[in-house]
């Protein structure tokens, strides 16, 4: 019996809309035994609420997968771009300004 010449192989459709995507500043990370929530956020300068732009579920397991995925592309950047700037401090990194003037009415 011979095998499909197609094994392991699989279509992706994108569609206009999801490739647009949607711009997050801020993810917020939950997890169960059973699955892993990351929630994207766009947080606005003067804007008390923010809402949950998108919300990713996944099994423990494609979370790590897609931990080391990113790790691998983190990589791949800076080692063409340079390295990450990053902000220390204690906890997250919440954008007040972003970096720009304040608005005054």
């Amino acid at each position: 019996m011979s095998e499909p010449k197609n094994q392991g192989q699989f279509n992706i459709e994108l569609s206009e809309e999801v490739a647009e995507g949607v711009y997050s500043n801020l993810a917020v990370i939950t997890h169960s035994p059973a699955e892993f929530v990351i929630d994207f956020i766009r947080i606005m300068p003067g804007v008390p609420k923010s809402k949950v732009k998108s919300r990713i579920i996944l099994t423990p397991e494609h979370a790590k997968r897609f931990v080391a995925a990113l790790t691998d592309n983190i990589a791949k950047y800076e080692s063409v771009n340079g390295p990450i700037r990053e902000v220390k401090g204690s906890g997250p990194v919440m954008p007040v300004t972003f970096g720009g003037p304040t608005a005054q009415a």
